[in-house]
């Protein structure tokens, strides 16, 4: 009886995170670190978080954009060579692209609960292989990029890390990005697409409750 209320209790509280450069454990918000993986809905979402940063400006010249003469390149008739035309026709030196890339958006929309879902996947993934971790900023006063190496070499950071910050710890920020294999997003920023191509993710505080805010 004892044993299934203790895991009643922990199943409640949520599941527990890494604190960097401490050695107590944080709790992780159940809200958005309970999801069940949905690869259709995480396949989604971050193509459309990735299709959304393109910029779309590639442009080619058409034909009647390129700078040739409209003349035609020789009489009709009496020169023994084939037929011909304007210069500007696509399989000529010089000429326009017949069906080349002109701008676009690249923008694929998603609704609202499903990118919120998708974002509480990528998330929980990272839970349940034991591959996020929850920063103090405050801990970080002043830019410090060798307290921060050593507290991701203490953790055992796995491949690429992402570390999500709140708009106004700039001194974190400062203190990772610097680091080869760091990558520093604001919680307001930070897509499905960064969450699931991150080896180990860490969560500032107040990102968090930014995330939180984002997801549910």
């Amino acid at each position: 009886m004892a044993d299934s209320q203790t895991a009643a209790t922990k199943t409640a509280a949520g599941p527990k995170a890494t604190t960097l450069g401490k050695q107590a454990k944080s709790d992780l918000p159940k809200e958005i670190f309970g999801e069940p993986f949905n690869e259709a809905l995480v396949h989604e979402a971050a193509r459309a978080d990735l299709a959304a940063r393109r910029r779309g400006t590639h442009s080619s010249l058409t034909r009647g954009e390129v700078s040739m003469t409209t003349a035609k390149a020789w009489r009709q008739k009496g020169t023994g060579r084939a037929r011909a035309g304007a210069l500007s026709v696509p399989h000529r030196y010089g000429g326009g692209a017949a069906f080349g890339p002109k701008p676009r958006h690249y923008t694929v929309k998603v609704n609202r609960k499903a990118r919120r879902k998708a974002l509480r996947a990528a998330l929980t993934v990272h839970a349940e292989r034991n591959s996020v971790a929850v920063l103090d900023g405050a801990s970080f006063s002043e830019p410090a990029t060798k307290q921060a190496a050593d507290a991701l070499e203490k953790w055992g950071a796995d491949g690429p890390t992402l570390v999500v910050i709140g708009a106004e710890e700039e001194a974190v920020a400062k203190s990772f990005r610097n680091i080869e294999g760091v990558r520093v997003a604001l919680a307001d920023a930070a897509g499905v697409a960064d969450v699931v191509g991150a080896g180990s993710l860490v969560v500032t505080q107040t990102a968090l409750e930014q995330l939180k805010g984002r997801a549910v």
